[in-house]
């Protein structure tokens, strides 16, 4: 497996991003980023309801609820962008996406010649209950799920 660096939380942005390398083609890694069922290997089991800019869904993991998302923005292949409500201090998730409190995370590829530069990016922290505990937490999600990523699609 490629050595990755961890991810970094910005406060004063209200960011967190994490550059890796892949030793996988751009589009083996756009499949993994974009398509539900390569995205619930690694990530959380995702549903997504058609695709392209717009498509709602659901992102869940293992005893947890279902958490909104919609695609924000897409570039194929090279940058795919999501909202989605997942704020760590809320006491009840919200059944549909509450664009006004949410962040957006965004996937960058860029190609490399032993791979691929995937960036993640994500914003919107300050709209959040508790900005500096959603920072960390997302930030120790971000390098957890990821590094699942770069496992799964180094697999040999």
């Amino acid at each position: 497996m490629t050595d990755n660096p961890q991810t970094v939380a910005e406060h004063d942005t209200f960011t967190v991003r994490r550059t890796i390398h892949i030793a996988a083609p751009v589009e083996k890694v756009w499949s993994a980023v974009t398509e539900p069922e390569h995205i619930s290997r690694w990530f959380g089991r995702t549903v997504l309801q058609g695709t392209g800019v717009g498509a709602p869904g659901t992102v869940a993991w293992p005893d947890e609820y279902a958490i909104p998302i919609r695609v924000e923005a897409v570039d194929r292949p090279r940058m795919i962008s999501y909202r989605w409500c997942n704020d760590e201090a809320v006491e009840s998730v919200p059944s549909e996406l509450d664009a006004a409190h949410s962040t957006v995370f965004t996937f960058t590829l860029e190609p490399l010649r032993d791979g691929t530069q995937l960036t993640v990016v994500e914003t919107g922290f300050e709209t959040t209950l508790d900005p500096a505990r959603n920072i960390e937490s997302h930030r120790q999600g971000w390098d957890e799920q990821l590094d699942r990523l770069v496992a799964m699609l180094e697999a040999r």
